[in-house]
């Protein structure tokens, strides 16, 4: 008897659930229907609005002197697979705490 109520107290949570989860969506959608409304964007704001509007880039974007940079950020060096492996054994033989013995020697 106690298995019943347990079914039918988590099918009425499971429904009340369903149910706020639709009602949600339904409120996202007409909230986002009325922000994107084309009765009430106006494609020729005022003076002072186009000043609060105006389009400011990154900071990353722009070097020293506040100009706007037009090259690539982030440049890749491409290097063989022996190269990487040069550079990593380097830098774990150089790190503090290796005996200079490495696990290739046996």
């Amino acid at each position: 008897m106690l298995h019943l109520l347990y079914v039918i107290a988590f099918t009425v949570l499971a429904f009340l659930a369903v149910g706020n989860l639709i009602r949600s969506l339904i409120t996202l959608s007409t909230e986002s229907h009325k922000l994107s409304a084309p009765s009430e964007w106006n494609p020729y704001p005022p003076k002072s609005a186009q000043n609060r509007y105006r389009r400011v880039p990154h900071p990353e974007f722009l070097d020293n002197n506040g100009n706007v940079v037009n090259e690539p950020l982030l440049v890749m060096k491409s290097m063989t697979v022996e190269d990487a492996r040069t550079k990593l054994d380097a830098l774990y033989n150089s790190s503090p705490g290796v005996n200079g013995e490495t696990s290739e020697q046996a």
